[in-house]
């Protein structure tokens, strides 16, 4: 086998992705040489992980930590009840290495801090962020926007989620989205339908985006109301004075004006 051709193996496993309408073979080995960070891989990380996974992402590096509770359940496809008050991260690591294995997984049993979250968007094509508080999600993005690497940010509440592309210095960040600290709500509600919805939609961006398949969403942001079960889209602005983004760098800490506040979605 040539090193950059697909082996016969691998062209059986993903026959069905590669054709007209969905990946070319070009895309598909775009894809093997690829890697993607995600933070974390609970209820919307989860889905996204499994289903790069089971595309052919050839790197998958991902940071979850804490042990596994009976209320992960409801939405954590990583997990099962064999599983319940044991670490997450090797758990969710095993599962994703049984999924296929041309894939290699790393897995982090922490959230990682400023440096870390840089060092690991270094060593990515791409971030997803699926972090539970906004200053997790503002940490991730900073890190994209420092390594200039595309950043996938996904949320949800109940049965509402959201999902938005970013290109560093392009697109608008989330910062330029978010240019207040929004409230954090410690214990919120959350369907796990909702959390898979969201997380595949993450993986299919990151899908099309890794492989120069279709026509990615930068620079708009997805609302999904499973509650009244309508979809919308906003496009989003970019703001040249963005304390992350702008075109005045980032203070050496990393860390934007405002400081950092939490967000309403997955608690993962």
């Amino acid at each position: 086998m040539a090193r950059g051709a697909l082996s016969a193996e691998e062209r059986a496993r993903y026959q069905r992705q590669i054709g007209p309408g969905v990946l070319t073979e070009e895309g598909q080995l775009r894809l093997r040489r690829s890697t993607v960070f995600i933070s974390r891989v609970g209820g919307m990380g989860g889905p996204a992980a499994l289903a790069l996974a089971m595309a052919g992402v050839g790197r998958i590096i991902f940071a979850h930590g804490g042990t596994l509770e009976s209320a992960d359940l409801n939405r954590q496809v990583l997990g099962s009840e064999h599983g319940l008050g044991k670490p997450r991260a090797a758990q969710f690591a095993d599962c994703l290495r049984e999924r296929n294995h041309f894939v290699t997984v790393e897995a982090l049993d922490h959230e990682p801090d400023d440096a870390e979250a840089v060092e690991l968007a270094g060593r990515a094509d791409l971030v997803i962020s699926a972090a539970p508080t906004f200053a997790e999600r503002f940490r991730l993005n900073r890190a994209a926007v420092a390594c200039g690497v595309p950043l996938i940010d996904a949320a949800q509440w109940g049965m509402t989620g959201t999902l938005i592309a970013t290109k560093p210095h392009v697109t608008a960040c989330l910062r330029c989205v978010y240019p207040q600290d929004p409230p954090f709500e410690e214990m919120f509600p959350v369907v796990g339908a909702i959390s898979a919805a969201i997380g595949s939609l993450a993986a299919l961006e990151a899908i099309k985006i890794l492989s120069g398949t279709g026509r990615p969403m930068f620079g708009s942001l997805l609302l999904i109301d499973g509650y009244r079960g309508h979809e919308s889209r906003v496009q989003l602005r970019r703001n040249p004075t963005c304390p992350c983004c702008g075109d005045s760098p980032l203070p050496l800490d990393g860390r934007e004006a405002g400081g950092e506040g939490g967000g309403t979605q997955d608690m993962n």
